[in-house]
């Protein structure tokens, strides 16, 4: 062999070998880490939502937020960035004024390819409107706000009765003709006490719940450990488990190791599916993902009360 083809074939080898092992570094980044924006699967509903999710309602009420407040060019701007990055489940509520926002900004993504959450507020207050109609006529008005002809996720929101399946028991069955007849995907509730989140663990009718949970017991309704096993329950019953809260509704912003802790101990837990954030700013989506993406997935629960390692669609 003369010698130049020798060279050739030599560096074109060493340089095989770099190009697999960098393929290799790839796929073993992909699996000894969490990705943000990988797809898994709700729980038992056939969903499948990104692991980190994009929340429309920080400081939400009277259909307003703080990301509404941005304005429509920006919020807009923000929620394609974030679905650009990978996002692909987009959290509402009625009470957040977000519809017609998310549906400007996802108009040229095919439906297929994300996921659409919203809530539906049965309260007093919080709306402008004194009037709470069933939920087939405030389904019917999403559906035109979204511009869409189903919503994957429909919540009754912010639950925090005990006896909430005995009042609202004729919602819940309005909801499920909704699911029967495809203009729901799934439906379930969001909860705001911890006697309502252990109902909700045992009520059949219960497809998903939103959740608060982080390290600390910030904005939640109780502490972890008393917290964590409830969501273990639902998780093991089948039903998406979305966390919220994980940086304590913005108190965690300024500590870097909070939002650290927080994400890896609701990700050591393994029974949240996804997690939902209220990203106010383009630089947010990145610093969570980069938070994500720091936290390994062969780690596997470390805290009292923690479930199983998370499945993966």
């Amino acid at each position: 062999m003369r010698r130049r083809e020798f060279l050739a074939r030599s560096i074109g080898g060493v340089g095989g070998l770099l190009l697999g092992s960098q393929f290799a570094a790839r796929a073993e980044r992909k699996t000894t880490t969490f990705d943000p924006y990988e797809l898994v699967l709700l729980g038992g509903t056939g969903i499948k939502v990104s692991r980190v999710g994009f929340g429309t309602g920080m400081r939400g009420g009277r259909r307003q937020s703080n990301q509404t407040r941005l304005g429509k060019e920006k919020f807009e701007k923000l929620l394609r960035y974030s679905y650009e990055r990978g996002v692909r489940f987009f959290d509402m509520a009625d009470l957040y004024g977000s519809h017609p926002y998310v549906a400007g900004a996802l108009k040229q993504m095919r439906r297929q390819d994300y996921v659409l959450a919203s809530k539906i507020w049965w309260r007093r207050g919080g709306i402008p409107e004194r009037e709470r109609p069933e939920a087939d006529l405030v389904v019917e008005r999403f559906l035109k706000e979204l511009e869409t002809d189903y919503i994957d996720l429909i919540l009754l929101h912010c639950i925090s009765s005990a006896r909430w399946p005995e009042e609202l028991g004729e919602q819940m069955n309005i909801l499920a003709k909704l699911k029967r007849k495809g203009l729901v995907r799934a439906h379930g509730v969001s909860c705001h006490s911890l006697e309502s989140l252990k109902v909700a663990a045992d009520e059949p009718w219960v497809d998903s719940v939103h959740a608060r949970i982080n390290a600390y017991g910030t904005k939640m309704d109780g502490p972890p450990e008393v917290v964590a096993p409830v969501l273990e329950k639902m998780h093991k019953a089948g039903k998406g488990v979305v966390g919220m809260k994980l940086i304590g509704e913005g108190e965690f912003r300024n500590s870097d190791e909070k939002r650290d802790e927080s994400v890896r101990y609701v990700l050591g837990l393994g029974c949240v599916d996804m997690m939902i954030v209220g990203f106010e700013k383009t630089e947010q989506v990145d610093d969570f993902a980069a938070r994500v993406r720091k936290v390994p997935v062969a780690s596997g629960p470390s805290y009292a009360g923690a479930c199983h390692p998370a499945k993966v669609a």
